[in-house]
């Protein structure tokens, strides 16, 4: 575990990072109902949601660039995809909001904007009934001509950044087979690169890794084993991965901790001991921001993931909302 002084040390080297985030951003949008005040429609047999209030925020790669900002770096560059839509007018204004240059950020005709819509039901008691969610995600590949243009937008960033940041999250999103290609190139020639991904981990060589440890065993070993696997072997698939990709690998475990290691030796990181009500939700996205701003401000693996087990430990206490840390509510928990 980091002690307050290192913690003090990494965050304030943080404040003269440069880094980049390529993914796949979308909206979170929380409508809140009062069920108190419905009444029946005339014109067909449904109580409507009266909304109160709305709440939005970056969601999927957009939490992770939200959480890059909390920790206040120089400066962050974002290369993303929005629609020609009213919910990319929205995620443009977020991420300028949240500190973050916009200039990489391709507005596609045509297509949405990637959205999560959450109905919240409020009534007389206090329990909040979450409506099945509204999910708007691209179910085809980008254009040609747009994969064309995240390539030229990444080798220009490389220039500009110390550590470039992947959230590859969808299956029709912003990283093809060839930006996937151009961002191990990146890395072959000496950039920093480190990658979260929830389908593709095992594709990325020659970065560092960020998967969770049921990833990071279905890269190596397929579909099958992990739901019996023991922690030791959780802890063997994070060093064959290391080894198989010719990566480093962050493996992170849960209330475990993570597990860093280049396919030889490994340290375990154990986790912030936790009571109370926990929201688990965007934990993942915190911990890749804040190890990669560790990584980026210098320190060794296994402090950046120990910053990254901080961090959440932070944000899975803010209960109701994919939460950020800052670098005082990082230091405030550190022993």
């Amino acid at each position: 575990m980091l002690t307050k002084n290192e913690v003090r040390e990494i965050t304030d080297r943080i404040k003269n990072c440069k880094i980049g985030i390529i993914g796949d951003f979308c909206v979170d949008i929380y409508w809140h109902a009062d069920m108190t005040l419905s009444e029946l429609s005339r014109e067909t047999p449904h109580y409507p949601l009266p909304v109160t209030a709305e709440k939005t925020s970056m969601g999927a790669g957009g939490n992770v660039a939200a959480n890059l900002s909390a920790l206040s770096p120089e400066k962050i560059y974002a290369v993303s995809l929005i629609g020609d839509d009213w919910r990319g007018m929205l995620l443009r204004s977020l991420i300028k909001k949240s500190g973050i240059s916009d200039e990489y950020i391709i507005e596609t005709e045509g297509r949405f904007t990637n959205a999560y819509c959450k109905p919240m039901r409020h009534g007389i008691s206090a329990t909040v009934y979450e409506d099945p969610r509204l999910d708007f995600e691209n179910r085809c590949p980008i254009s040609e001509e747009t994969e064309n243009k995240v390539i030229s937008y990444l080798r220009e960033l490389a220039e500009k950044v110390d550590v470039l940041c992947v959230a590859d999250q969808f299956r029709y999103g912003i990283v093809t087979d060839r930006v996937r290609e151009e961002i191990i190139s990146l890395a072959k020639k000496g950039l920093t690169v480190i990658c979260d991904s929830r389908y593709n981990i095992g594709k990325y060589t020659d970065c560092i890794l960020k998967p969770n440890e049921v990833e990071c065993w279905r890269a190596v070993y397929g579909n099958d084993g992990f739901i019996n696997a023991s922690e030791e072997q959780f802890l063997e698939a994070a060093k064959a991965l290391a080894i198989k990709n010719n990566a480093r690998v962050f493996c992170t475990l849960g209330d475990k901790g993570s597990f860093v290691t280049d396919g030889k030796d490994g340290v375990r990181v154990g986790a912030k001991a936790l009571t109370g009500e926990l929201d688990i939700c965007g934990a993942g996205d915190t911990s890749l921001s804040a190890f990669s701003l560790g990584i980026t401000a210098g320190a060794p693996m296994e402090k950046a993931a120990a910053l990254a087990g901080l961090a959440s430990a932070v944000t899975v206490k803010k209960i109701g909302m994919t939460g950020t840390a800052t670098a005082e509510e990082i230091e405030a928990i550190a022993e």
